[in-house]
């Protein structure tokens, strides 16, 4: 795993991080850990299978448009395009 060093954090934020440490029964590191995933990971992110899946719903695809989304494609590599 990376590590990060960060300097020159201001007296009172130290405070406050040691004090939600304590109050989440964690250790300064652990906390700040917890709190830079919550911030570069927010639960409220669409993914992408959610949102072709919702795409597919507004299209109100009938059963045989939607069989097509489900064959099996060819797995062999593509040719390259040829443009003589």
């Amino acid at each position: 795993m990376a590590m990060l060093t960060v300097r020159n954090i201001p007296d009172e934020v130290h405070r406050a991080l040691r004090v939600r440490a304590a109050q989440h029964g964690h250790s300064m590191e652990a906390e700040v850990r917890e709190i830079l995933e919550s911030v570069v990971s927010p639960e409220g992110r669409v993914k992408l299978g959610s949102l072709l899946a919702a795409m597919g719903r507004q299209a109100r695809l009938s059963d045989e448009e939607f069989a097509v989304f489900e064959q099996v494609r060819d797995k062999a590599p593509a040719h390259p395009v040829s443009f003589e």
